[in-house]
């Protein structure tokens, strides 16, 4: 049954792999955009615009609760903190 099976679903083929392409590119895009480094990198940033005077406080205070967020959510995942390549 299984060789049946695989011999119907092969025009579906590409588009089975178009599919797991895109849920692993989109897994690699939330790992880094989760990781502790890369947030810690990104808070970094922000303070220098607050104190170049790029941004004002309010929009530092808004920024920081939703990289703080990000660093929780990566954190609590069980990413590794690191240099951007954490499993």
């Amino acid at each position: 049954m299984g060789l049946i099976k695989e011999l119907v679903l092969l025009p579906f083929a590409p588009v089975r792999g178009s599919a797991w392409v895109i849920e692993q590119v989109l897994h690699e895009a939330e790992r880094i955009y989760y990781d502790p480094a890369t947030v810690r990198a990104e808070l970094g940033r922000l303070e220098e615009q607050l104190e170049a005077g790029e941004i004002d406080e309010e929009e530092f205070d808004r920024r920081e609760d939703e990289l703080l967020d990000r660093l929780d959510i990566g954190l609590r995942g069980g990413a590794a903190p690191g240099d951007g390549t954490a499993r």
